[in-house]
């Protein structure tokens, strides 16, 4: 499954929501993605479409124009019977530190994050 967006917003740790670390898009046919963790949870909430999911075991993968979620088989339903989803952006270079502080913040511990060049 793809999504193409201008561009991802990222927040590693928010002051005014417990510090919930979340990273989100809005792609161009109004398709919505969010990941989010709240520092003490041990799963990840990731929502597709304005339908929430919690999950545990995410793999993605960030590179300067997408980023490549991959999720269990068994939790495919949170992607619309999809086991990946691969976002297409356009995220300036300068903002990208800041997604990555965020992927980490939300993968520590029960996900795995790889960033390519």
């Amino acid at each position: 499954m793809q999504l193409t967006t201008t561009h991802l917003l990222a927040t590693p740790c928010d002051d005014e929501e417990d510090n919930m670390a979340m990273l989100c898009c809005h792609g161009t046919h109004g398709e919505m993605f969010m990941l989010s963790r709240y520092p003490d949870e041990d799963e990840v909430e990731l929502t597709w479409d304005y339908e929430p999911s919690t999950l545990e075991g995410l793999k993605i993968t960030l590179s300067a124009t997408t980023l490549l979620v991959e999720i269990g088989a068994a939790d495919k339903d949170a992607l619309g019977g999809s086991d990946h989803l691969q976002i297409n952006h356009g995220t300036a270079e300068a903002d990208l530190a800041e997604v990555e502080e965020t992927l980490q913040n939300i993968l520590k511990g029960t996900g795995t994050y790889i960033r390519t060049p």
